[in-house]
């Protein structure tokens, strides 16, 4: 009763809608930890093993990478030691969730390794898309913070197979919580390996009109993963210019993502002379 209370539809926004970063950031180690001994208790709970996977990823990389990323370069040592922590804490929620996968779809790890996960895939149901949303973002965020490692680059054709499912099934999931992640991972990769900024602008696009504006996160996620890497500095300045002007209020349900993601845009504002070659600002 106590892991279906904690794991029910509602419980995410006592997260998503707070409006105190730091109280959320202080609140999820121990909430994992809890969570975590639930599971040895119920292991095959299907509520707990997501929100402890999801969670665990919320916290790796708002409450650590993200604020790792700002690190000044005299803090060096500091910044790859929380960077590496969470790359573990993503690989972390990835055992929790990809096993929640297995669960419910026998055989699925290696079918996916074999590249013949359609049939199995084809059994999912819109109500599995927030289990194949959440292992994509764990495995791919912790790709991002290690490109070079093999055992996590093959997984990324696994990310694009479920991601796809999930798309199929629910393209509106959480307000277009699945384009946001599509303008990372298209805007992100090389081609080679699926990349695709013609994609990543649809994506971006989309999610623009599904979140009517509200979204923060779409409008730093394209700047990053397009806007910068092709030193088109107006249009950076833009969308983040665009970030920071989201009201927050109007969105109630994703309050802290757009807190955090506006603080993300002010710093990334703040680095242009570190990121940009010309910025137009300067003779």
């Amino acid at each position: 009763m106590a892991a279906d209370a904690m794991t029910g539809v509602r419980s995410s926004t006592v997260f998503t809608g707070d409006d105190d970063p730091e109280l959320v950031g202080d609140s999820m180690p121990l909430l994992i930890k809890t969570f975590e001994l639930m599971r040895e208790q119920i292991p095959d709970h299907e509520g707990l093993n997501l929100q402890t996977g999801s969670i665990e990823v919320m916290y790796a990389n708002a409450f650590v990478q993200g604020p790792a990323e700002r690190l000044p370069a005299s803090q060096f040592d500091r910044k790859r030691e929380q960077l590496d922590r969470a790359r573990r804490l993503y690989l972390r929620a990835d055992k929790v969730l990809r096993a929640e996968l297995e669960l419910k779809f026998r055989g699925l790890g290696a079918a996916l390794a074999a590249g013949t996960a359609g049939p199995l895939l084809a059994k999912a149901k819109k109500s599995d898309v927030p289990l194949l949303y959440w292992e994509s973002a764990a495995v791919m965020s912790a790709f991002a913070l290690s490109p070079l490692d093999v055992s996590l680059s093959v997984r990324v054709k696994d990310v694009a197979a479920l991601m796809a499912r999930a798309y199929q099934l629910d393209p509106d999931f959480d307000d277009g919580s699945l384009d946001e992640f599509y303008i990372s991972f298209y805007g992100s990769l090389p081609e080679g390996m699926g990349g695709s900024k013609a994609l990543a602008r649809d994506h971006f696009d989309a999610a623009v009109k599904k979140t009517k504006g509200l979204s923060a996160g779409a409008y730093v996620a394209y700047a990053q993963a397009v806007s910068l890497p092709n030193q088109d500095y107006p249009e950076f300045k833009r969308l983040l210019e665009a970030a920071l002007a989201v009201p927050l209020d109007e969105a109630p349900a994703h309050r802290l993502v757009n807190i955090l993601s506006q603080r993300k845009a002010a710093w990334l504002l703040a680095q242009k002379d570190d990121l940009f070659v010309d910025t137009g600002d300067t003779p």
